[in-house]
């Protein structure tokens, strides 16, 4: 692991340690969760005086035990719910810490959970051994938080960044009628060609993954390096200590490429509220397929925003002023429809 500035040797020790499983990671992420949050970074600035915040850990039905957490505003009940679908090298306790307390001081109850084998939550680390069985566990968490008697005649969002793109949309193919709408920054609905091997490589890898599933073994680009446009922001990624950094697991980068092939054959199969964001310049996703799903989207209400220069990791990786324009952009939309559905219903 990088050595990180001000970081002393105990803590080195911790950041060195083998986080395939999850005690590691819930010792990395606990001796470094104060000095996360005092990085200088524009999404760490929001105040959080007037928001309740819980962390929680609750085993499903499969007997993984799940991380998550909420944001909610103290003084008056959550306009609507936001529900959290995190990217692949990420978690929901760093950056997405920032973006929820914006959030919830605009007056959203929000609610992101770890998926098996990432973060705080079991499971080998980076491991996905079915996105299918993937999106079955985030839909069994969100959908009990759902019935929660406080939130359960709120219009329900969810916000899929990256991979949680995927995963929002498949979730809604699950569940077509269980959710008011989608925000998808940067979906992954296509990966880019640069960032995938050869086809032929694709092929062996494919093969190697029946016999070899968790090896950590498909050759990538850095994607840090492709997602996060402005460098100050980029280092500052070295401090979500427990995301996974490796090299993609066979397994998990088959599912991934499968998952993505899927998708992109059934955009018209979507047919909830839409807002699409994506940043033009973006080489870790592919933004043309974002316009596809735009123009291709059975809803009627649907909304595509493609930043000029701008990189992969749109919320936390461009410049503050941009930051702040993509934050508010997410905000109007959600106020617009969480107004809409409150009038509806009335």
């Amino acid at each position: 692991m990088k050595r990180l500035p001000g970081v002393d040797n105990e803590l080195q020790k911790k950041l060195d340690a083998k986080m395939d499983e999850v005690p590691a990671r819930r010792q990395a992420r606990e001796a470094f969760k104060d000095i996360q949050l005092g990085i200088d970074h524009i999404l760490f600035k929001t105040p959080c005086d007037g928001l309740e915040m819980k962390e929680s850990y609750e085993v499903n039905s499969k007997g993984i035990e799940i991380f998550w957490k909420s944001w909610l505003p103290k003084e008056s009940k959550p306009k609507a719910a936001v529900f959290f679908c995190h990217g692949y090298g990420d978690t929901c306790t760093f950056f997405f810490e920032g973006i929820a307390r914006k959030l919830a001081s605009c007056g959203y109850g929000v609610f992101a959970m770890d998926y098996p084998g990432f973060g705080l939550s079991e499971g080998l680390h980076g491991y996905i051994t079915s996105f299918d069985q993937l999106v079955d566990d985030v839909i069994e968490q969100y959908s009990k938080i759902k019935e929660n008697p406080e939130f359960k005649s709120l219009p329900c969002f969810l916000f899929g960044e990256s991979m949680g793109g995927a995963v929002a949309l498949k979730t809604h193919f699950k569940q077509p009628k269980a959710w008011n709408g989608a925000i998808l920054c940067a979906p992954m609905c296509k990966i880019s060609e640069k960032m995938v091997p050869p086809k032929l490589v694709v092929k062996m890898l494919i093969a190697m993954s029946n016999v070899l599933p968790k090896n950590k073994m498909v050759p990538t680009n850095d994607i840090g390096d492709a997602a996060f446009k402005d460098p100050k922001k980029r280092e500052q990624t070295h401090y979500n200590v427990i995301s996974y950094k490796d090299k993609p697991r066979l397994r998990t980068a088959v599912e991934l490429l499968k998952t993505t092939e899927e998708i992109e054959q059934k955009l018209e199969e979507v047919t909830l509220p839409l807002f699409i964001l994506h940043g033009e310049a973006d080489t870790v996703t592919d933004p043309s397929v974002s316009k596809a799903l735009y123009e291709k989207a059975s809803s009627s209400d649907k909304k595509l925003e493609l930043y000029k220069d701008a990189q992969h990791a749109l919320i936390e990786g461009e410049s503050d002023e941009t930051i702040t324009q993509i934050l508010g952009d997410i905000i109007s939309w959600l106020d617009e429809h969480s107004l809409k559905h409150n009038i509806e219903t009335s």
